[in-house]
């Protein structure tokens, strides 16, 4: 039985590097070594742009080809980026700090903002007709063009809303309107059946009496006449009155 020889124990150094590794260093062979610019670059691309995405950092990411084309991504602007690359290193030579570079840039920031914030003040109180003092006669007729524009915005806007609410009302009306007149023939019926019902009782006007006037003399005394019994009515024969 057959030992294998020393020489061929010898791992290579690929494999001393581990499995699917390679040693780093210059590939010879041009084609391996295109196609692996090919497959690491767009590797790259792909791990700057999860970067910039999962952290929210500004990223610049530029490669050049050995024939010299160039390969180029940044979520920002690569030239923005390096100008602020150039200000943080010339600040942090100076400064001896990255950290100071970064309060300074954002205290810049910052400024930018205020300033911002501080023209829209100027422009609303503008709109409002104070502040005019420093406008132009140019920048006045500006302002004034924008007004009329927001006013008739605002009436057209306006406008609308008054004819929806005058349909909603007329609707509203219409539908009050309508039940009104659905009530209106069931009450009378029922108003004319009572009427009918009473008629109909006794006591009503087919059994009421006639009730003659009474006389008085000059003295506003009751006159014997009026005592004389109604003979319409027939009653049981009775002694005249006398009268001492």
């Amino acid at each position: 039985m057959e030992f294998p020889s020393d020489q061929s124990r010898e791992m290579s150094p690929q494999r001393k590097n581990g499995r699917g590794e390679i040693e780093i260093k210059r590939i010879e062979n041009t084609t391996n070594r295109q196609v692996t610019f090919c497959k690491r670059r767009n590797g790259l691309l792909k791990k700057a742009y999860e970067l910039s995405v999962l952290c929210d950092a500004e990223v610049a990411l530029i490669v050049f080809s050995s024939r010299g084309r160039l390969y180029e991504y940044a979520n920002n602007s690569v030239k923005a980026t390096i100008e602020r690359y150039k200000k943080a290193s010339s600040d942090s030579s100076n400064n001896g700090s990255i950290s100071e570079a970064n309060t300074q840039y954002y205290q810049q920031e910052a400024s930018k903002l205020r300033a911002q914030i501080s023209n829209l003040q100027n422009q609303n109180r503008n709109m409002l007709g104070e502040s005019l003092g420093a406008l132009t006669l140019r920048d006045l007729k500006n302002l004034e063009s924008r007004v009329e524009r927001g006013i008739s915005r605002i009436r057209s806007k306006k406008n609308e809303l008054l004819f929806a609410e005058i349909e909603y009302m007329q609707k509203r009306q219409e539908i009050d309107l309508h039940h009104n007149n659905q009530f209106l023939p069931a009450k009378i019926a029922e108003t004319e059946r009572a009427q009918q019902h009473m008629n109909l009782m006794p006591g009503s006007s087919e059994f009421e009496l006639v009730q003659q006037p009474q006389h008085f003399d000059a003295r506003n005394y009751l006159e014997v006449g009026g005592l004389q019994p109604n003979d319409d009515h027939p009653r049981p024969d009775q002694p005249p009155l006398l009268l001492v």
